[in-house]
């Protein structure tokens, strides 16, 4: 029996397990959200939301401890310097599991693990002075955008028009050609006769 054994083996060596998890974590903190199945998402949760408390914490012994579960420098670097500050007001969950339903290929159940609040937002306010900037700058924009449209559609009607005289100045040639053709045959038959 496995009275408050906890873990999932998920059919795999503990090596092969722990090498998973960190796989999972590394990718999770990399891209802020991953899809996996269900069971991989909830053991992975608990590695990803321990190390997110060592982020926060943020000193030497962290850092060493994170860097055994994170595969990447670059991600290890981004967890402390940008996701760790992110959640220091949050006690605590600071991943989401979204179930998905079941993958096409063998009916597993899939689901999105993902940070809560992956992307923050800018706390930067506009000022008056801004807003006015702003305004003057889409004002500028629509103006310019108007004038190349005015533009491109007086282009439109001299390529018409060039197009209408190209076609009448072909259509004269090709008359002229025709009646030359038609002459110079007729005097050919009268020079035969």
């Amino acid at each position: 029996m496995r009275h408050n054994v906890s873990g999932r083996k998920l059919n795999r060596t503990p090596a092969h397990r722990k090498m998973l998890y960190r796989n999972l974590v590394t990718a999770l903190f990399k891209h802020e959200r991953i899809q996996t199945t269900v069971p991989k998402a909830k053991e992975a949760r608990i590695v990803a939301e321990k190390l997110i408390s060592k982020a926060k914490k943020g000193d030497l012994h962290s850092r060493r401890l994170a860097a055994r579960k994170v595969n990447e420098p670059a991600v290890l670097q981004k967890l402390f310097a940008e996701i760790g500050p992110r959640y220091a007001d949050r006690p605590g969950g600071y991943t989401r599991i979204m179930r998905m339903g079941p993958r096409r290929g063998d009916n597993a159940e899939i689901a999105i693990l993902e940070l809560v609040d992956g992307h923050p937002k800018p706390k930067v306010t506009d000022t008056l002075k801004r807003k006015r900037a702003r305004k003057i700058m889409v004002a500028e924009e629509k103006a310019e955008a108007q004038a190349a449209i005015e533009e491109a559609a007086a282009e439109k009607v001299d390529v018409a028009e060039a197009v209408s005289e190209a076609a009448t100045d072909d259509a004269v040639e090709a008359e002229t050609e025709v009646k030359d053709e038609a002459e110079t045959t007729a005097d050919e038959e009268k020079k035969e006769d």
